[in-house]
């Protein structure tokens, strides 16, 4: 039986999406008509807004560079080729990627590594779709639909590691809805990371859906960082923990073996590191001015605490 679900669509990060993709294709191809997309999923809709920033982002380079070439080829597919390289999961099609680290850009857009869909992007081998495919239906089974449906359309795979190797994963504001990270061979690990950094996507998009700016005078004691951070990173920190937490929790029951022991000190050791937030939280929920997000963030930082 799937676990109850989380809900985290919302009229607001939908009309976000919508307008936000409706204005940068009418900045790449003025002339054209790109209908609004009112009667489409929020899952839909989300994937249209990715993708256009992956070809806002790829035509800006290519105009820099005075690639016509490649600029046109963004001109030409508003869709950055998606359908092409789509995979089909249970939350829709998702892009699933294996681009090579050690290839990848590095520029004044992010402090990671970062890929954009383009002329020469090609699928992830099938054993990686697959397991993205079943990391997708694990987390959907788990309570997570709404937020990998709205806020992880492309993926793209990097290092392969063993169980218990630090894995690496990121998200990058200028690139919503995709996301960075390494893997092992176990869809319930991958998971949990694709809900990590869909947390990051969400609360990014949720602060833009309801014009809310967080002050960056103040700062809080960050466990994971081990020093004090801006309140927009402590409160992005006391989302994606918790949003993890609340995952591993639900599915350490369906595990056993290796799988079982990472997991269950996963969740011991976060359930030390959030603790220690507690009191903070509830002081850096009062720079958030939007009551609907604010409660948001408290109620999954709460269940989170009682786990």
């Amino acid at each position: 039986m799937d676990a109850p679900a989380i809900p985290f669509s919302s009229a607001p990060i939908q009309a976000h999406h919508r307008d936000r993709a409706r204005r940068i294709h009418a900045v790449l191809k003025p002339a054209a008509q790109h209908g609004a997309s009112t009667s489409d999923s929020p899952g839909t809709v989300a994937a249209a807004y990715c993708l256009a920033h992956h070809v806002l982002e790829g035509a800006e380079t290519a105009a820099r560079a005075r690639d016509t070439a490649t600029f046109d080829w963004y001109g030409a597919h508003p869709d950055a080729n998606a359908p092409a390289l789509s995979t089909p999961t249970v939350i829709g099609p998702r892009v699933i990627l294996a681009p090579d680290l050690d290839r990848l850009p590095r520029s004044a857009i992010s402090e990671t590594p970062y890929y954009v869909l383009g002329p020469e992007t090609s699928a992830a081998p099938p054993e990686l779709r697959e397991l993205a495919a079943a990391a997708y239906a694990t987390g959907a089974q788990n309570g997570f639909a709404d937020l990998l449906a709205g806020h992880a359309v492309i993926v793209c795979l990097l290092r392969h590691k063993q169980l218990g190797d630090t894995l690496d994963s990121w998200t990058i504001t200028r690139l919503p809805g995709t996301v960075y990270c390494d893997h092992v061979n176990e869809p319930v690990v991958l998971a949990r990371d694709l809900i990590h950094e869909a947390g990051h996507n969400w609360l990014n998009d949720a602060l833009s859906a309801t014009a809310c700016e967080i002050s960056d005078e103040v700062t809080f004691y960050s466990p994971w960082k081990k020093t004090n951070r801006p309140a927009f990173g402590f409160l992005h920190a006391c989302l994606a923990f918790p949003l993890t937490m609340i995952y591993t929790a639900r599915v350490l029951p369906q595990a056993s073996g290796e799988l079982h022991r990472f997991l269950a000190a996963y969740l011991d050791q976060q359930r030390g590191l959030l603790a220690a937030t507690a009191t903070d939280h509830a002081r850096a929920l009062a720079l958030i001015t939007a009551p609907d997000l604010r409660e948001r963030l408290r109620s999954i930082h709460r269940e989170a605490l009682s786990l």
